[in-house]
């Protein structure tokens, strides 16, 4: 029978080059076959890092445009309300009034946010993160 080690040539006849060439496909196959959100999603402490302190102006997939400061102590707020944010796992909620709280994932590149509902392999929103409270809400 085939042990661990057989090889249907011999070690010689392997070209290296080859060899690295397949395990770079392999792992650019099982890259693509998970889930956007799966490969990029934030860590809680990525998206406190990114978010707290900091105003996110963007819109929602609804066409909801919002503009809103996020201060260290998990304070939100916009325009004319205000709210409270909270990191749960690598999800960001948001709770506004009475509302439950409303959890995304957050992909974060640069100075840019993605929102995804639950497991949304697509954006539910997008934002830009502007440093510090420029609007002063």
């Amino acid at each position: 029978g085939l042990t661990p080690l057989s090889l249907p040539l011999p070690a010689s006849q392997y070209n290296p080059a080859d060899v690295m060439t397949r395990l770079g496909r392999l792992i650019a196959m099982l890259f693509t076959a998970l889930p956007a959100a799966a490969q990029d999603a934030a860590t809680g402490d990525a998206i406190r890092a990114a978010i707290s302190g900091n105003t996110v102006q963007g819109a929602m997939s609804d066409a909801a445009a919002y503009t809103e400061f996020n201060g260290v102590c998990v304070v939100i707020k916009g325009k004319d309300y205000t709210g409270t944010w909270t990191i749960d796992g690598d999800r960001m909620c948001f709770s506004y009034g009475t509302d439950p709280a409303t959890c995304f994932g957050v992909r974060i590149a640069a100075d840019q946010v993605t929102w995804l509902g639950d497991g949304a392999e697509t954006g539910t929103g997008t934002g830009t993160i502007l440093a510090g409270n420029p609007n002063s809400f």
